[in-house]
């Protein structure tokens, strides 16, 4: 019961401030919308969350498409640029190492609008969009700070950029906010996407006496490993439950059709400004 009420408390809160837009129904006639995601849309992680922001627009009448497993580099350039040609009026990259390949490619289609989540290079037609996730990472933290025995955190960390150190220091901030000797323990897997890795990770940090994980890997893995050696976990993108029922705790949700949504109205109401866009 405890758990459901904090699991509860977190999305709410995500929902609310995680995205920093606001969001619009109805169908945008004429509009297609092309997505690009990193890893699979069954990951159970970042791009699915993409991918349910996506099926939201899908359900307003927008027709959408979107290519899943796209590594970071010329592959990306090549299905970026297909849907430009094919005639996509708004290009999603959902990626952070899709940044510059976004940049590339949108100065040669200026009559598209193109959007990169969680990058920092903008142009005349890119924006970029992301949201203040540190903050229900800092109650998932101080979850963890409240739930640990050991004093011992783990953290399972994708790729040392902006982003993934702001959501690890946000949750050592949670975390000695409730048990000042809290410590915070980081594995780096170098991928977004390994299950392989991801649990190896896990079994790294429970080995180093870790009793809590927490993990920002597109995988249920970590979760699962976390489960198997009987400590709790706290995860990231979505609901874990089902892949841990007995030691998941709560996890950070993003709700990405609020931005799409938004986009899609913007592009219908014909609005030219996506250079000062920030979401």
């Amino acid at each position: 019961m405890k758990k459901e009420l904090i699991f509860s408390v977190i999305l709410i809160l995500c929902i609310a401030i995680g995205i920093t837009s606001c969001g619009s129904k109805g169908p945008g006639k004429g509009i297609k919308a092309a997505f690009i995601y990193v890893g699979p849309i069954g990951d159970g992680g970042w791009s699915f969350s993409h991918n349910e922001g996506r099926k939201v627009l899908e359900a307003d009448g927008i027709k959408t498409a979107y290519v899943e497993s796209v590594p970071e580099g010329a592959e990306a350039e090549r299905v970026i640029t297909r849907f430009a040609e094919e005639g996509y009026n708004i290009i999603f990259t959902t990626s952070y190492g899709y940044m510059d390949t976004t940049i590339q490619v949108a100065e040669k289609f200026p009559k598209v609008v193109f959007g990169h989540c969680s990058g920092h290079k903008r142009a005349k037609n890119v924006f970029t969009y992301f949201g203040r996730m540190q903050q229900p990472v800092y109650l998932s933290g101080m979850i963890a700070g409240k739930m640990t025995k050991t004093g011992k955190i783990g953290y399972v960390a994708p790729h040392p950029i902006p982003e993934v150190i702001r959501h690890i220091n946000a949750a050592t901030l949670g975390a000695r906010s409730v048990n000042q000797g809290a410590a915070v323990h980081v594995v780096w897997t170098g991928a977004w996407f390994d299950p392989g890795k991801e649990k190896e990770a896990a079994m790294a940090l429970i080995d180093a006496g870790c009793d809590i994980i927490m993990t920002e890997g597109d995988s249920p893995a970590a979760l699962q490993a976390a489960e198997s050696r009987g400590v709790y976990s706290i995860g990231y993108n979505s609901d874990g439950r089902a892949f841990a029922p007995k030691s998941f705790l709560t996890a950070s949700i993003w709700d990405w059709s609020v931005v799409y949504r938004d986009v899609v109205k913007k592009v219908k109401d014909k609005y030219n400004d996506w250079e000062h866009l920030n979401y």
